[in-house]
This record gives structure tokens, sequence and C-alpha cells, in this order.
């Protein structure tokens, strides 16, 4: 396992959309991993916005159902947040979280740097 990497921030109008990716591999084929995606507004804490498991069932906050659409690739290396009708309230630093439950040997919880994306109104 390594450290996620996002990309895909940048600055929008609103009523646009972004597509964020999350890009995290590792070596072990056999760990079973969460992707979620949080959002930290200035002097916030971190929230919750979405997340999919290994199979594919996803969650969303209240905040951005129906806007928000998170997915991944056919490998499970690459995840994705294609946001759509963004408002100013959806400007954040947007960090990917991915977390190792099972094996044991796979536990552990790994946090990208984040991305900025900022929508202005």
């Amino acid at each position: 396992q390594v450290q996620p990497v996002e990309s895909g921030g940048g600055s929008v109008q609103a009523g646009g959309s972004r597509r964020l990716s999350c890009i995290s591999s590792g070596r072990r084929s056999f760990c079973r991993a969460v992707t979620n995606w949080y959002r930290q507004h200035p002097g916030s804490e971190r929230e919750f916005v979405s997340g999919i498991d290994r199979i594919g069932t996803t969650t969303y906050a209240d905040s951005v159902k129906g806007r928000f659409t998170i997915s991944q690739d056919d490998a499970r290396n690459t995840v994705y947040l294609q946001m759509d009708n963004l408002n100013a309230e959806d400007t954040a630093i947007y960090y990917c979280n991915r977390v190792y439950a099972a094996p044991p040997s796979c536990r552990g919880n790994y946090w990208g740097q984040g991305t900025q994306v900022t929508v202005s109104s």
C-alpha cells in the first residue's frame, strides 16, 4: 500500500463540474480496501463526502447526493469523484482516504495530501 495521490482540483464557476482522481496502488493484490473522499473547509473539521468499497457499493453525504458520483476503475487502483452543479459551499481541500481492514496483515489507514477545489459564485 502506498500513499494516495489526488489530482483534478482547480477553479471552477458555480454550476460547473470537476472530476477528481485518486491513485493508490500496492503490490499486495489480496488486500481489501475502502476508498473515501473527505473535504475540509477553512477553519473546519474534515467531513465525509463519498466512499466506495471493493465491490462497488457507494455512499454519499447528504450535501452532495445527486450532484457527485464516485466510481473506480476495474483494477481498483484509481477512484474518481465526478462533481457536478458545484456551488461555493463545495470550496474545500479534497482528500482521498484509503482504508484497509482485511486481512489483518493489510490493516492501515492512508491519506493523500489533498487537492484544492475553488468554486466562484
